[in-house]
């Protein structure tokens, strides 16, 4: 706490100073300029590749849009040392943008501010002051289609196999690996918008000094971005992939959320906000909130194509090659909520070993399965849903072999068998009749034959 209170002390201000758009046959591209006062400056870039764009685009909307990206992109600066004052100087915020945004940056920065240790309410973390001029535009849009955001991971996958044969374009940030592997496996190769995301290697450098570090609401940025993406591109839909556990908190009994920007109040503050001050007919929303994880690793499992293709790990997406870790909370879960309809061999084949074997992923078991203060900080499903598919897999198994996890698990808590999870429906979200009936349909479909 002191560390963060000597930083915001000897460096009040934060300038969001401008951005620029720099239009070439192929490409927008958007550089950001921030200042730490007293400290750095910062020019962050998107580059954005063009592909089928409407041909009239109105600029002043186009704007505003960079701007709004720009008031995210700003978080993972600003970060390093809290300062008090964010001075934005290039476009113009009234109060209830200023409270929306004031809400994003304390919620989306809840376990940074939780690992750092740092206690302060959300009006105090940040004072947003506005010193542009609200500019006036008029924009007639009429979109089709369906933007969806892909990942790399097996969420994203199911919701474009859900939406097969629909008008999609898919839309990537940074592609590599895992996400380029599954455009190509779906078919979508020549039907992907792609940006890439350019941070300013400073960030680091003040990192590695020891400035304050820590998550950012990455989704929410995708929000904002995949937002331009559709209009520049004619959408109606952005379609994402957040399941009905992103709402849980990580760190139980309070509201830290690692997935603060997937959760369905998020969603439904973006819409809102999009509504009032966009005000154009593009819809964000995540078509798998219905559904459990466990229902989506029962979807997920008969897409037999995408299993040696998918990644869903962070830490081994930071390689030159993309690849599981095996030591992350992120490949234990996905091992474990597939495990009920892959276990043995067809996992093994995936990861390259048996991740129940190993006794040092003990206690990221013991995290995952709600026996410590917290969940790990990785985008993993609900204590319940681990419960339940290593509670199956251990009934589908000879009980006098099990491996060491399963063993630890059978040896000390009951089996938790109640079958919810696999027809459970949250009706807390929103798809239209058109989206919900696909997605009932798909789960009622794989219910019955597994």
């Amino acid at each position: 706490m002191k560390e963060f209170l000597e930083l915001r002390n000897k460096y009040k201000d934060f300038i969001y100073k401008k951005y620029e758009i720099n239009e070439t046959s192929n490409t927008y591209e958007i550089t950001y300029y921030f200042e730490i006062v007293n400290l750095i400056e910062f020019t962050p870039k998107l580059i954005i590749n063009k592909k089928d764009f409407i041909t009239e685009v109105n600029s002043s909307f186009l704007e505003e849009l960079v701007f709004h990206i720009g008031l995210v992109e700003l978080i993972s600066y600003v970060k390093c040392t809290c300062s008090p004052n964010i001075i934005v100087s290039c476009g113009y915020l009234d109060s209830d943008q200023i409270k929306w945004f004031k809400k994003l940056y304390y919620n989306g920065l809840g376990e940074f501010l939780y690992i750092n240790g740092i206690d302060i309410s959300e009006d105090e973390l940040f004072n947003i002051e506005v010193l542009g001029n609200k500019k006036e535009y008029s924009i007639s849009y009429n979109g089709i289609g369906n933007l969806i955001p892909i990942g790399g991971g097996k969420d994203s996958i199911v919701s474009l196999e859900l939406l097969d044969g629909e008008d999609n374009t898919c839309f990537i940030i940074n592609p590599k690996g895992a996400t380029i592997d599954t455009i190509n496996t779906s078919g979508y190769s020549d039907n992907t918008i792609t940006v890439e995301r350019i941070l300013d290697r400073k960030i680091v450098e003040l990192n590695n000094q020891g400035f304050l570090n820590g998550h950012t609401p990455f989704s929410a940025l995708v929000a904002f971005i995949s937002y331009l993406c559709a209009y520049l591109s004619g959408k109606r839909y952005i379609v994402l992939s957040n399941e009905d556990s992103a709402n849980q908190s990580t760190v139980l009994g309070t509201n830290v959320n690692h997935q603060y920007s997937k959760t369905y109040e998020f969603e439904n503050d973006f819409n809102t906000y999009t509504k009032k001050y966009f005000n154009v007919d593009i819809d964000y929303f995540s078509l798998l909130r219905p559904l459990t994880e466990f229902q989506i690793g029962m979807l997920f499992s008969n897409m037999k194509k995408y299993h040696k293709v998918f990644k869903s790990c962070n830490l081994g997406s930071k390689g030159e090659h993309w690849n599981w870790c095996l030591k992350c909370p992120k490949c234990l879960f996905v091992y474990i909520i597939l495990s009920p309809f892959l276990y043995k061999d067809e996992l093994i084949d995936i990861f390259g070993k048996d991740l129940f074997e190993d006794e040092e992923l003990l206690p990221i078991f013991l995290e995952l399965i709600g026996e410590k203060e917290s969940k790990p900080f990785e985008c993993v499903g609900t204590i319940e849903e681990v419960k339940y598919a290593i509670s199956l897999t251990i009934k589908k198994l000879d009980k006098s072999n099990l491996p060491y996890l399963l063993e630890y698990y059978k040896n000390n808590y009951s089996l938790y068998l109640d079958d919810h999870l696999e027809t459970k429906y949250n009706t807390e979200n929103n798809l239209n009749s058109h989206f919900e009936k696909i997605v009932k349909d798909a789960i009622n479909n794989v219910s019955k034959n597994n």
